[in-house]
């Protein structure tokens, strides 16, 4: 019966293509299930291959760093620079049991990778998480590069089929067609699981094509300079339509006719049967808004996100971490107070598998579940987050929940998260979210002035003071404050003006004499200040 109800999902990739950025979206029956935005000013990197020059080797941190002819140098951990069958190999002759992962981990003494490689010796590298924040590219010399039906991974002799395939007597087939094919003893290949039950002459056509991607990396290796591309993964649209053609898409829309023209053209070298799946878009309303995409992407992108019980979620992104809250809300339902707990955590982790999709969150994840007392609920929970993240291409690792109802879960960071790319710091509040309240910033000057005018005073000095400070500020001071600075006043016997600025940040305020221009203290953000001008 789910069998049958998941084949009539209607699956379709609306495809937005802009100047600057293209954004696609993978809809189930309308619903939004995943999001992806490029934008053509950013770096392609993540796939790429490069010729790179080994810069330095630091056997504390088990790891290289990598001149790719990047602003920052690669990073790679000494595991990753071994590929996985020369790892098996050292495995065996170890007498170790590697599952494959000979080198996994393995600690390395010291000297030992600079006598492998040593520093300005080069290495071909695939970058597999993209540069974040300071961080440089992640990059590992297991290359792959996807066709439809097949993973080419040069520098291995290694040949399979994706363990996703489980039917023995398929298996078996697909494990002859490989045999039978022609390749060069330098480069493996894994069946992915779009050739269960494909045609020898699709992966005859995969297989060319693959080849002829080799040759191009191949004459780069041997021809071209240190540092150097060999290789780069498509742009968004076309990688996207590629991959699609595994996930049995009913329907690809884009709204840009040469597009269209060029990824029928890109993907009739892999299915032609595919090409009749692409349409062109020709409504006057904005494609996005047209497939409901727009409303539902602005809804997802909130920091409260609703659920259909009435609950909601508040995500807060952090550098270390993403916390994400649960909460009631306006949940009615459930015969007992456990039992609308139960629900409202169901409805969230199912909505949580979701959200990180459609966020591209990576990194760590902590969850704070509404606390259920039963642990057969907890493990309820547990369950539907686990099936959730199940279709997530990102690899994810689920902890239980804790007896306090927090999980900890990791999602594989390949790029930023789309709120990252998409916002920056406020400028105004520096990304804390919130400024000093008015009373707070009334008790900072007075305390301040009190400050200059004792000073003032030792000093012999009953000098004008003058103190600017924000409109809101001033209001403050004058409808309540009043009477305490008129007490300030009488206690130094100085004489204060007020002035407002707008052009000042909430929380900064100058006390000066405008007479002589000598400034007795300012807490004005320069670098601000230079920025506002600037712009």
């Amino acid at each position: 019966m789910a069998t049958k109800e998941k084949k009539n999902v209607k699956k379709e990739i609306v495809a937005n293509v802009e100047s600057l950025e293209t954004r696609i979206a993978f809809l189930e029956d309308g619903r939004l299930e995943d999001f992806f935005v490029e934008r053509k000013s950013e770096e392609r990197i993540v796939g790429s291959i490069f010729k790179g020059k080994i810069q330095n080797l630091e056997d504390g941190l088990q790891a290289a760093f990598v001149d790719i002819g990047l602003k920052k140098n690669a990073f790679i951990h000494y595991w990753d620079m071994i590929p996985e069958d020369a790892a098996r190999l050292e495995a065996e002759e170890l007498g170790t049991s590697s599952g494959g992962r000979g080198n996994r981990r393995k600690k390395f003494s010291p000297g030992e990778m600079q006598e492998r490689f040593p520093v300005g010796s080069e290495i071909i590298v695939q970058v597999s998480k993209a540069a974040i924040s300071t961080k440089g590219p992640r990059v590992t010399a297991n290359l792959s590069v996807a066709g439809r039906y097949l993973v080419m991974m040069p520098g291995t002799s290694l040949k399979g089929v994706s363990r996703k395939i489980s039917g023995e007597k398929e298996r078996q087939r697909l494990k002859k067609i490989l045999a039978r094919m022609q390749t060069p003893e330098n480069l493996g290949f894994i069946i992915r699981t779009a050739g269960e039950g494909a045609r020898k002459t699709g992966f005859a056509r995969d297989l060319r094509s693959l080849l002829d991607t080799w040759e191009k990396i191949d004459d780069g290796i041997k021809n071209k300079k240190t540092p150097c591309l060999l290789y780069q993964e498509p742009d968004l649209l076309e990688r996207m339509v590629r991959d699609s053609l595994i996930e049995d898409i009913d329907r690809i829309v884009i709204d840009e006719d040469e597009e269209a023209t060029r990824i029928r053209s890109a993907i009739s070298r892999i299915s032609r049967h595919a090409e009749r799946n692409i349409h062109v878009y020709e409504g006057t309303t904005p494609i996005f808004e047209h497939f409901d995409v727009e409303r539902q992407l602005n809804n997802a992108f909130r920091r409260k996100v609703w659920l259909p019980g009435g609950g909601y979620l508040v995500f807060d992104e952090t550098e270390a971490l993403v916390a994400i809250d649960i909460n009631t809300g306006r949940h009615k339902g459930g015969n007992s107070q456990e039992e609308s707990i139960l629900e409202v955590n169901l409805e969230a982790a199912e909505e949580i598998a979701r959200q990180l999709r459609l966020r591209n969150v990576g990194g760590l994840v902590v969850i704070d579940f509404i606390d259920m007392k039963q642990r057969k609920n907890r493990t309820a929970v547990y369950r539907r987050l686990k099936d959730g993240v199940r279709i997530d291409k990102a690899r994810t690792n689920l902890l239980p929940i804790s007896d306090l109802g927090l999980l900890e879960m990791t999602r594989q960071r390949a790029q930023q998260s789309i709120s990252s790319s998409a916002y920056v710091d406020c400028p105004y509040c520096k990304g804390r979210g919130t400024v000093k309240s008015a009373l707070t910033m009334s008790v900072e000057v007075q305390r301040h002035i009190h400050e200059v005018l004792h000073k003032l005073q030792v000093e012999g000095k009953h000098e004008h003071t003058r103190i600017t400070v924000h409109p809101i500020v001033m209001d403050r001071l004058k409808k309540a404050d009043e009477n305490l600075l008129v007490q300030l006043e009488e206690k130094y016997g100085g004489n204060m003006g007020f002035v407002s600025d707008a052009h000042l940040h909430v929380e900064e305020f100058v006390i000066s004499n405008p007479e002589t221009h000598e400034t007795y203290y300012s807490n004005i953000d320069q670098n601000r200040l230079h920025l506002q001008v600037d712009q």
